[in-house]
C-alpha cells in the first residue's frame, strides 16, 4: 500500500514539477512581457469567468487591462488546462498585421468548435476549407439580396408601426432588446431564409414541430452561449437547457425542411434570400446560419438628443414629402451610417478575435509614454486581437469615451446588418423621438450616472446591452 502511495506522490509531483517548468518556459519565451500569470487558461470556458487573481484573468472592457500595463500589448501565462501563452493586442497596426496575414496567423480552429451548432462553416474554418466555404458563400450576398433586406426591414417597420404600436401616441418598454432582437430575426427569416414572420404570426407549430420557426430562432438565438458551452448530455438536466436543445434541434429540422423543398420543387422561382443563393452555389449543400448581432443604438440616440435631431433633420431635409427611403436612396443617409459606424466603435458585437501566431516572430508596439517596445511571439502563441480595447486606446480617439458620429468610415454579412439599421433607425427617427424611459429611482442621477447605467452590456457569443429602457413619443 505504501509503495502505491509514493507512487502515486511521485506522479503528481512530477505533473507539477513539468507544469512549472513549462510554465516558467513560456514566461521566458516573451521576456516576462508584462502581464497575467494564472493557473487557468483564458480561453475556451474559463474566458467567461470573472476575474480572480492568480487564478483567472477576467474580461477585459474599454481599454482597462491595457491602461493598467501601460502597453498595447499584455501578456497572460497560464497552466490549466496545458501551459497557454497568450498575447492581447489592442494595436491596430498589429492587429491590421495579423488580420491581413492568414497564413502567418491563422485561427485557432479549436477554439471555434462552439461555434458549431450545425457543423462545420466558414467562420470556424481555414485555410483551403476557409477558401471552400468562401467560395460558396460569397455568391449569396448580391445587390438582389441587399435590396431584399432593405424591403423586408421596411415591411416589419411597418407592420410594427401599424399592427403593434397602432394609435399609441406614446410607446414603451423596459428593455430596447424587445424590439431589436425580434426585428433582427425577423429580417433573417425574410432575407436569410426566405421565410417571412410577422409580429402577430405563427401561434401554433405546424404538423410535425413542437416549435413555430418564429420561437424556434428566437429561443436558439437567446440561447446561444448555453447550446456553446453545456455538453449536449447536460441539455436536458434543467427547463432552460432543454429548451435550448429542443430550439436547436427545431431549427435544424425547419432548415431541413426548407432545404428538400427547394430541392424537390419542379418550377424553381428565382429568390434571392441567402438560403437560395447558399444552394445555388454549392448545389445542395447548407453551410453557414449566422445571427445578426444586437446594436445600443437606441440607447445611444435617446441619451445624446442633439446627434437624433441631427439625424431627424437630415431625414426630413432629404425626404420632405414624409416617404419612407427606397434603397436607391441610400446615399442620402449619411449621417444614418455614421451613428451606426460609431454605435460599432462603442459597442462592437465581437470583442476579441483569437488567431494563433505559426512561427517564431515579434512585435512592436508603444507603451504608455510613447516608447517602442518589442515583443517577442514564438510559435504558437495565442493571439487574441482585442477590437472592442482597441476601439477605446485613446492614441486613437482623443474622447473615447464620448458618442461622436464622424464621416462614414470585411466580413460576408455586414451589409445585411448595416442596411437593416439603416432602415431601422430613418423609419423610426422619422416618425418617433426616442428617449430614456424615466423611473423614479433614477430620477436624480447626472447624466453622466445615466450614461454608465443605460449602456451596461454583458459580453458571450457576442456584445448584449444589459438594459436600455426606452420610451417612444409619435412626432406630430
Amino acid at each position: 500500500m505504501l509503495t502505491i502511495e509514493v507512487l502515486c506522490t511521485s506522479l503528481i509531483a512530477l505533473v507539477v514539477v513539468k507544469a512549472v517548468l513549462d510554465f516558467w518556459d513560456g514566461v521566458k519565451g516573451i521576456n516576462n512581457h508584462p502581464g497575467f500569470r494564472m493557473l487557468f487558461s483564458p480561453s475556451g470556458a474559463f474566458s467567461f469567468a470573472p476575474r480572480v487573481p492568480g487564478l483567472t484573468m477576467g474580461r477585459s472592457a474599454k481599454y482597462k487591462l491595457f491602461d493598467q500595463f501601460g502597453v498595447d500589448i499584455f501578456s497572460t501565462v497560464s497552466v490549466f488546462p496545458k501551459k497557454e501563452t497568450c498575447l492581447a493586442v489592442a494595436d491596430a497596426a498589429i492587429i491590421k498585421e495579423v488580420m491581413s496575414n492568414r497564413f502567418k496567423f491563422p485561427k485557432p480552429v479549436q477554439q471555434y468548435e462552439i461555434l458549431m451548432p450545425f457543423g462545420p462553416h466558414i467562420v470556424a474554418s481555414e485555410h483551403d476549407e476557409w477558401k471552400r466555404y468562401r467560395k460558396v458563400s460569397a455568391p449569396a450576398f448580391t445587390e438582389p439580396n441587399n435590396k431584399l433586406v432593405w424591403n423586408e426591414t421596411v415591411r416589419i417597420v411597418e407592420d410594427l408601426f401599424q399592427n403593434v404600436w397602432g394609435d399609441q401616441k406614446v410607446v414603451t418598454y423596459d428593455h430596447a432588446l424587445d424590439i431589436t432582437m425580434p426585428l433582427a430575426l425577423f429580417v433573417i427569416g425574410a432575407a436569410g431564409f426566405g421565410r417571412r414572420i410577422g409580429w402577430k404570426d405563427e401561434l401554433i407549430p405546424p404538423q410535425g414541430h413542437k416549435l413555430t420557426f418564429k420561437d424556434a430562432l428566437t429561443i436558439a438565438s437567446h440561447g446561444a452561449l448555453i447550446k456553446a458551452l453545456v455538453p449536449n448530455w447536460a441539455l436536458p438536466l434543467t427547463k432552460r437547457t432543454m429548451d435550448v436543445k429542443i430550439a436547436y434541434e427545431e431549427l435544424e429540422l425547419y432548415m431541413m425542411e426548407m432545404i428538400n423543398s427547394r430541392r424537390s420543387s419542379e418550377t424553381q422561382e428565382v429568390k434571392h434570400d441567402l438560403l437560395s443563393g447558399l444552394l445555388d452555389a454549392s448545389e445542395g449543400d447548407f453551410d453557414e446560419y449566422s445571427k445578426l448581432t444586437d446594436r445600443e443604438l437606441l440607447a445611444l440616440l435617446a441619451l445624446y438628443q442633439d446627434e437624433q435631431e441631427r439625424l431627424y433633420q437630415e431625414l426630413v431635409n432629404n425626404f420632405p414629402d414624409g416617404r419612407t427611403p427606397a434603397y436607391e436612396d441610400i446615399n442620402k443617409l449619411t449621417y444614418v451610417e455614421c451613428i451606426i459606424n460609431e454605435t460599432l466603435r462603442l459597442f462592437p458585437p465581437v470583442m476579441n478575435v483569437p488567431k494563433v501566431s505559426a512561427e517564431d516572430t515579434s512585435f512592436v508596439t508603444m507603451n504608455a509614454a510613447g516608447e517602442k517596445v518589442h515583443v517577442p511571439v514564438p510559435a504558437g502563441t495565442n493571439l487574441g486581437l482585442f477590437i472592442g480595447d482597441l476601439h477605446y486606446n485613446p492614441r486613437y480617439w482623443k474622447d473615447p469615451f464620448a458618442f461622436k458620429p464622424g464621416g462614414v468610415r470585411s466580413c460576408l454579412g455586414r451589409r445585411f446588418a448595416e442596411l437593416e439599421n439603416l432602415v431601422f433607425l430613418s423609419m423610426l427617427v422619422t416618425r418617433y423621438k426616442v428617449d430614456i424611459k424615466p423611473e423614479p429611482q433614477f430620477a436624480n442621477e447626472t447624466f453622466d450616472e445615466r450614461r454608465e447605467r443605460v449602456l451596461q452590456y454583458f459580453v458571450g457569443l457576442t456584445t448584449t446591452p444589459s438594459r436600455v429602457p426606452v420610451v417612444f413619443t409619435r412626432r406630430d
